[in-house]
């Protein structure tokens, strides 16, 4: 018998188990699925996103403001859960927008990013009070083209492409030339221009990495961008309201992954913020995050279908696969594919017995959930579940592909 994938431990004893079976929300997962009605589907604990949010609250200082980015997960019930915790939204299209206007959070604590917003996107936050973070010149006009219209001030603040790279990011969103805010360079002369146009300066967002484990360069990071946002005060029409500070904050997802050290980041925060105090003392800082919050909250969860050998190899094939959960495929960024870590959740007490991989139902070979993974004797009928899929899971995901049916998501 083989020991357990090598994963940080944290990974698979988060969730509890009832009966050897691994439980979300004090449910065993066979009675969820029996709850559900059908596999495969996405499951996501809101006591564990409490807890996150609890623990970011102890570590990082008081007066820091927490912001979740509702691209990692913007299921309608997630989202309304997230917005009695914390204290703004992001948004990155209109359909986002509306399912944050649907929660108590007040529109002037939501935020709109994303470097394509179309004049009806404009037009609608503008309306509703929320706050563009600038792309570009062009979307600065066209949204004071749309206040005019509208006889409201747009609330406004510049995403700022800052000019230094942030190291050990998983995605670079900052740094060099990037579709994402303005060049640190050029906000200057943009800034100027918009003190012109009648919009209602909120102050800046600048963010240049996600998905980053090491708390020295998520440190060095918010160092260099609060320089940043106090040299572009000094242009800026009116003293900055908000400066957000992006986020960046990664979970482990494969070995030799070691958890981000919150103490760490909350530390150098605490260092920051009565400098930053200081010098703009009506400003709120934002530290804005994603899949930190969501992302070890949630399983996806199929079914084996069949358990079959090819050639010498163990093929245990689930109902599920890359349409539901494109990011554990690894065909979401991965340069070098790795397994998510996964079990057969319904046997999650049981040793590991065979080598197999782990497939989906579809006709590509790319459609692979786990490969050479180490799993309890698996049956037909087994739930396998993929831990770390609470963020861009099913809607960053082809969800048509092959025209399979979708997956369901439930919050227990």
């Amino acid at each position: 018998m083989n020991a357990r994938p090598c994963h940080h431990p944290s990974i698979f004893d988060r969730f509890a188990r009832v009966g050897g079976c691994l439980a979300v929300g004090g449910l065993p997962l066979n009675r969820l699925a029996a709850r559900v009605g059908q596999t495969p589907f996405f499951a996501y604990d809101r006591s564990l996103l409490s807890r996150r949010v609890a623990a970011l609250r102890a570590a990082l200082p008081p007066s820091i403001h927490l912001s979740y980015a509702i691209k990692a997960n913007p299921m309608p019930a997630v989202v309304h859960h997230m917005a009695g915790l914390v204290d703004g939204l992001d948004v990155a299209s209109a359909r986002e927008m509306a399912t944050a206007l649907d929660t108590p959070m007040p529109a002037d604590r939501i935020s709109f990013a994303g470097p394509g917003k179309t004049d009806d996107e404009l037009t609608r936050a503008i309306a509703a009070g929320i706050t563009l973070n600038l792309e570009s010149p062009g979307e600065m006009r066209r949204a004071a083209t749309a206040g005019q219209r509208l006889g409201l001030p747009p609330r406004v603040a510049v995403r700022v492409n800052p000019d230094f790279d942030v190291k050990a990011s998983g995605m670079q969103m900052g740094g060099g030339p990037k579709a994402f805010g303005v060049d640190a360079e050029t906000v200057p002369a943009m800034l100027d221009e918009l003190a012109t146009l009648g919009l209602d300066f909120q102050g800046f967002h600048i963010f240049g990495g996600s998905q980053n484990l090491n708390a020295e360069v998520i440190a060095d990071t918010q160092n260099q961008t609060i320089d940043l946002a106090l040299r572009l005060t000094e242009h800026a029409p009116a003293r900055p309201r908000v400066v957000n500070i992006g986020g960046g904050f990664g979970i482990p997802y494969f070995p030799g992954d070691e958890p981000l050290n919150l103490d760490a980041v909350g530390a150098n925060l605490a260092r920051l913020v009565p400098r930053l105090g200081a010098a703009l003392p009506e400003a709120r800082i934002v530290v804005e995050l994603g899949r930190y919050l969501v992302g070890e909250a949630g399983l996806y969860v199929c079914r084996v279908v069949d358990v079959k050998e090819s050639r010498g190899k163990c093929f245990v094939v689930t109902d599920g696969g890359l349409h539901h959960q494109l990011a554990a495929s690894g065909n979401f960024g991965q340069v070098v594919r790795r397994n998510y870590p996964l079990a057969i959740g319904n046997r999650i007490d049981q040793p590991t017995e065979i080598t197999a991989e782990v497939v989906g139902c579809l006709c590509t070979p790319i459609d692979v959930l786990g490969r050479t993974a180490e799993l309890a004797a698996a049956e037909v009928g087994d739930l396998v579940v993929v831990f770390q899929s609470g963020a861009y899971g099913k809607t960053a995901s082809p969800n048509d592909f092959l025209s399979h049916p979708p997956p369901r998501e439930v919050l227990v």
